[in-house]
């Protein structure tokens, strides 16, 4: 995942702070002198970074500081605020036409991604209650039209084209378009190229010109660092870019261009790519961001991922189950899959308070397919009477999902576990019993093998 070298090692530099009852100026100097190497090695802009410490050092070294109590966690609220401010402060929303369609212009080089996580952004209004249309206005890249229309055919949004005709007319016949159809937001998909190029500025310019659109998206690769930077740069210079949306946070990309972009462009990050999925797509908050970066993890977009992977109809019928204490691995399967909806479990682990720095953590992201393969391999009425399993019936069931019979008995003694804690929890009281359990050590350990 993105800013796990910084998380890492601004974890160092607030641990050894920690160690330390007061903190003298020269203590915090040579913090601040570790998070500007930390920033730097995360492929921050250097200026960036020059002028983020040199905030950081004017705020840190106060009376206010280094006379607390605790000085530790005094640097460590600053640092925080300081990297909210430096993201943008807060998250910037789709502008939205006062009337007719609102337009988005979707720009970028080559390669960032722009066509998939267009549709990504298309497929995000659409479960926001809105209609989207996109638009095929890249006519030079092989196979682009034909991208568009899969990934929209996927999402069940519509992809409006006119072939190899002139994109500035296509974009116009689009917006027409919308308007008689109600469609309520348009994307219009531009070629981009290898790198900024006049030829390819001036098309651009001609679209919004002719267009005007009520925003311009730009769409830049975070893998690529300072030359995501400088591609935002080059495109704001040219065309007045509205906001950014980074793509591929999910991969090793050291963060480096979310932290520099705001500060370089002025413009906003609106969006961010967390995956080759078509539902891998958030709204950037900078200050979840901030939260993530430092190891603080991020709760609220926890919970904004259940919300849209569970299934509310379940989850009520879950609960009544629950209260009747009839738990069963039918219904625990039915949990298994809609946790799988949520994404990976490395992801979710990260946004999870204190447990931001999960290098030394091995997370098997192959344990709930295991666990999957088991159950499946048992017939309906196993399922909703794990007891009739004898010997025989593990033999068949290990042999029909290729695991051994000591991997099904793992599976059920675990799952026996969590039976008697639905069991414990299912009666009066069970608020106190909850906070006696979380006292004592917390829930039983998942099923993984």
């Amino acid at each position: 995942m993105a800013f796990e070298g910084l998380t890492e090692k601004l974890s160092a530099a607030f641990k050894k702070l920690r160690g330390k009852g007061r903190l003298s100026e020269s203590d915090v100097k040579e913090a601040m002198r570790e998070i500007r190497l930390a920033l730097l090695e995360a492929d921050v802009s250097y200026k960036v970074v020059k002028d983020f410490t040199k905030s950081l050092t004017e705020r840190c070294v106060g009376s206010d500081v280094l006379e607390s109590l605790t000085p530790a966690q005094t640097i460590v609220k600053i640092v925080n605020e300081e990297l909210i401010t430096l993201m943008g402060s807060e998250n910037q929303r789709l502008a939205v036409s006062p009337k007719g369609p609102t337009v988005v212009m979707l720009v970028g080089l080559q390669g960032a991604g722009k066509t998939t996580n267009g549709a990504k952004l298309a497929g995000l209004m659409k479960k926001q209650g809105k209609r989207p249309l996109l638009v095929a206005c890249d006519i030079y890249r092989p196979a682009a039209i034909k991208q568009l229309e899969v990934v929209g055919g996927q999402l069940d949004v519509p992809v409006f084209q006119m072939g190899q005709t002139n994109p500035v007319d296509i974009a116009k016949a689009a917006i027409r378009h919308a308007a008689q159809h109600g469609n309520d937001y348009v994307f219009l998909d531009t070629a981009g190229r290898l790198h900024v190029d006049e030829d390819l500025m001036n098309e651009l310019k001609s679209i919004k010109a002719e267009v005007k659109p009520d925003e311009i998206l730009l769409v830049v690769d975070a893998m690529t660092g300072q030359d995501a930077v400088n591609a935002a740069q080059s495109f704001n210079e040219w065309l007045d870019i509205d906001g950014v949306m980074l793509t591929k946070l999910d991969g090793d990309a050291r963060g480096g261009a979310a932290l520099s972009v705001k500060a370089v462009t002025g413009k906003p990050i609106k969006f961010i790519g967390t995956g080759e999925k078509l539902d891998q797509i958030e709204p950037f908050h900078p200050e979840r961001m901030a939260s993530r970066i430092l190891g603080m993890g991020d709760v609220l977009s926890l919970i904004e991922k259940a919300e849209q992977a569970l299934d509310q109809k379940k989850a009520l019928e879950m609960e009544q189950k629950l209260r009747a204490n009839k738990f069963t691995l039918a219904d625990f399967y039915d949990q298994l899959l809609q946790i799988k909806k949520m994404g990976s479990m490395q992801d979710l682990l990260g946004m999870m308070p204190g447990m931001g720095n999960l290098k030394n953590v091995q997370v098997d992201e192959k344990a709930l397919d295991r666990v999957q393969a088991i159950i499946q391999s048992m017939t309906p009425y196993e399922r909703e009477n794990p007891n009739v399993l004898n010997s025989s019936r593990k033999r068949r069931i290990a042999a029909g999902c290729g695991r051994k019979v000591e991997d099904v008995n793992k599976l059920l003694k675990q799952f026996e576990a969590m039976q008697q804690m639905v069991k414990q929890f299912s009666g009066p009281g069970a608020a106190k019993k909850m906070r006696k359990l979380q006292r004592r050590g917390g829930m039983p350990n998942f099923p993984g093998f």
